[in-house]
């Protein structure tokens, strides 16, 4: 029998059929009060012209996380601090045989998401880069299967937002209650019944916490002026903040 050493020494890699790796990224922000997710649009072959995800091979010192955030950061030029602060987390593999016409490549696709995200530069290999309204994707044909890992994305951002307090993330250091209903209306897609969002934020421990202040001026009628929160210490909201659809499915 041999040891580690000598099976090593006479392991042949070209025995087996070539895969490759790739990190696939999809990046969502809210600019003008819309949700939109960033693509880029190839420059060369495969589906040359057509828009894609950002993303590319992983190299070979690198790990996955690290080839995601290049990959992110070489199209939108964002490093340094304001890439740290930028959520990111591993979304889903994929690995369907046909996927890439070029050889067997599985993608590992990473969810980024932040607010307010500059507009994106695109790097060497796309000749161009945009912020795309997700209500315009129906008429944007994706390479690959981008369709598919945007509708994962964009599944999983929406439930984050049931489950977590990261819709916090995307309004300022003190903020209004609605503040906060604005970007979980943008990420949902669906106007919110302002007097129940407000006792249902307000009745889950840890989501925020009064400040004791409040803004300068009332609303844009007039009124009292808003009262100023910030984000609490949960990291999961119990109860969960249930998009309308999924609250009629609980009951």
């Amino acid at each position: 029998m041999v040891n580690e050493q000598e099976f090593l020494a006479g392991y042949d890699p070209r025995a087996y059929p070539a895969v490759a790796v790739t990190v696939d990224v999809v990046a969502l922000t809210i600019r003008d009060g819309e949700l939109q997710v960033l693509l880029i649009q190839r420059a060369a072959p495969p589906f040359a012209g057509f828009w894609a995800l950002p993303g590319g091979f992983v190299r070979p010192e690198e790990d996955l996380p690290v080839a995601a955030r290049r990959e992110f950061a070489e199209e939108t030029g964002l490093g340094g601090e304001p890439l740290r602060r930028v959520h990111f987390e591993q979304l889903a593999s994929y690995g369907a045989p046909e996927r890439d016409p070029r050889m067997r490549i599985f993608s590992i696709a990473y969810l980024a998401f932040a607010p307010d995200l500059p507009e994106p530069s695109a790097g060497s290999d796309a000749s161009a880069a945009q912020w795309l309204p997700v209500t315009a994707l129906p008429s944007r044909e994706l390479a690959f299967d981008h369709r598919r890992i945007v509708d994962d994305g964009l599944e999983r951002a929406r439930s984050k937002l049931e489950y977590t307090p990261l819709a916090t993330r995307f309004v300022g250091e003190e903020f209004t209650i609605a503040d906060l209903r604005a970007v979980y209306e943008t990420v949902w897609g669906h106007p919110l019944h302002a007097g129940n969002f407000h006792r249902k934020v307000l009745s889950v421990p840890g989501l925020v916490e009064g400040t004791g202040a409040t803004t300068e001026h009332g609303g844009p009628r007039g009124g009292p002026r808003a009262r100023l929160y910030r984000a609490g210490d949960a990291n999961l909201l119990h109860p969960a903040l249930l998009r309308p659809a999924r609250e009629e499915t609980v009951r």
